[in-house]
């Protein structure tokens, strides 16, 4: 079971991105996917997350501007970004947690925590 996270890119600001990550694998269920980013020399932080019942949480620094999505079927998070500014420049890395999945030998599985690869997402003029 793997994240594989797609869409960044470079930007200009006041434009907008949208990232998605699919989970793969033999998934029956995910409880929480989120969207963190990291800056080079700083600590990765929470964007947005959002739990299996569609409930949201925002860091205060994107809330009106960010919007987290899920697709439970397709077992994909999608993060879209609009107004974006120079200080959205980081390294977005998707996160779900509590999945629960069959593994390669189809033994029933419990994930806690499960983190993609980084997209970067660079806002410049």
């Amino acid at each position: 079971v793997q994240l594989q996270a797609s869409g960044g890119g470079l930007v200009q600001p006041g434009e907008s991105l949208r990232l998605s990550c699919a989970a793969s694998g033999r998934i029956l269920s995910i409880n929480d996917m989120g969207w963190y980013r990291q800056v080079p020399g700083n600590q990765r932080e929470l964007v947005a997350v959002i739990t299996s019942s569609d409930n949201t949480n925002y860091a205060d620094s994107v809330k009106g501007r960010f919007t987290i999505s899920r697709d439970n079927a397709k077992n994909t998070v999608y993060l879209q970004m609009n107004s974006l500014k120079p200080e959205d420049t980081a390294v977005y890395h998707c996160n779900a947690q509590g999945l629960t999945y069959y593994s390669s030998t189809m033994r029933l599985t419990y994930l806690y925590n499960l983190w993609g690869q980084g997209t970067l997402v660079t806002v410049s003029s």
